[in-house]
């Protein structure tokens, strides 16, 4: 049996036409969901990496100076540590001169 193909139906194309659509749809809000978790992915390392750096800053102190120091604008100012405090809350609580200091990083949605 021979069947004519070339000549496709209005509603045949109408139909592959709302599934091509459907499935770009579907494929962008995907895309939309995958991007927005690598976003808050690397969000939350990046507080995870200040917080290290100011702990790194401090102990380096403590090697050169013999004791942590007292706060951060100590370590901003003195051994190159950069902060955006536009981005992140950070508390620095230097309990004693011996002992490392506690520090948390908060970013700022």
């Amino acid at each position: 049996m021979y069947h004519d193909t070339s000549s496709l139906s209005l509603k045949s194309l109408l139909i592959r036409f709302a599934a091509g659509l459907l499935l770009l749809s579907g494929l962008a809000l995907l895309l939309n969901w995958a991007v927005g978790k690598i976003s808050q992915n690397l969000n939350d390392n990046g507080a995870l990496a200040l917080r290290d750096s100011i702990l790194q800053s401090a102990i380096q102190c403590y090697a050169v100076e013999g004791s942590y120091p007292t706060s951060l604008e100590y370590l901003e100012e003195n051994y190159g540590l950069q902060i955006n405090h536009d981005r992140y809350i950070v508390t620095y609580n230097a309990f004693a001169s011996n002992l490392v200091p506690q520090v948390s990083v908060l970013q700022i949605p």
